[in-house]
């Protein structure tokens, strides 16, 4: 059968497998390349399933709306990294092992010292300005969230039901990405996703410590 490795942990997937995330990836983008021509409100699943070359069916199996298409490739990060945190070495500390696996599925696609891809950027944006894909984005990432919770407690010898710990530390992780992200958005000259996710990340890591005391802006 023939396979091939995935990016976060290295797991080999089989045929099947690797068609169904290819098309699981087509309609995303697909979703969000239309929502992005036309506006939101001009994109039907039909339309969706019809740029891919698929039924309204195939669609379903996927997604039950097309919010949850759009907002797809979040929740597949935040889950990449979930499989990356378990797939780290054992004995590296947690935060070094956070930030690599949470970094791990943006590394290639922000190549870091390009610009961002304005199809990416626009999706990102669209989600930031549209109430109801905000509410989709809010809900698949609550349980998306509970997976990475799952793997820092596997980790740590928690339990995800009983100490807030692992969830403190998946609310972190999703505080930080929210924050980079917004930088990204409004900095101009841009800046490399990447970078500023890991500075997030590395002061969450330090506890927040105080800045240097300034003159205010």
């Amino acid at each position: 059968m023939t396979t091939e490795r995935t990016p976060a942990d290295g797991r080999r997937l089989g045929l099947r497998e690797q068609k169904k995330r290819a098309t699981r990836e087509a309609l995303t983008l697909a979703a969000l390349r239309l929502a992005l021509e036309r506006g939101l409100d001009n994109v039907r699943v039909e339309d969706i399933a019809a740029e891919v070359q698929v039924t309204t069916r195939t669609f379903n199996n996927y997604f039950s709306t097309k919010y949850e298409a759009l907002v797809a490739r979040h929740v597949d990060r935040v889950r990449q990294s979930a499989e990356a945190l378990r797939a780290r070495p054992a004995g590296e500390p947690l935060w070094e092992a956070v930030t690599q696996a949470v970094l791990s599925p943006l590394v290639e696609a922000d190549r870091a010292h390009e610009s961002p891809d304005p199809e990416v950027l626009g999706g990102i944006r669209l989600i930031a300005t549209e109430p109801a894909l905000q509410a989709e984005a809010l809900k698949a990432a609550l349980t998306a969230d509970g997976e990475l919770a799952a793997a820092v407690a596997e980790r740590t010898g928690t339990d995800p039901g009983r100490d807030m710990y692992p969830r403190l530390v998946a609310g972190s992780v999703a505080t930080a990405v929210h924050v980079a992200t917004d930088q990204w958005l409004r900095a101009d000259p841009p800046v490399p996703l990447v970078l500023l996710l890991r500075e997030a990340l590395r002061q969450v890591a330090a506890g927040l410590p105080a800045p240097p005391a300034g003159p205010s802006h």
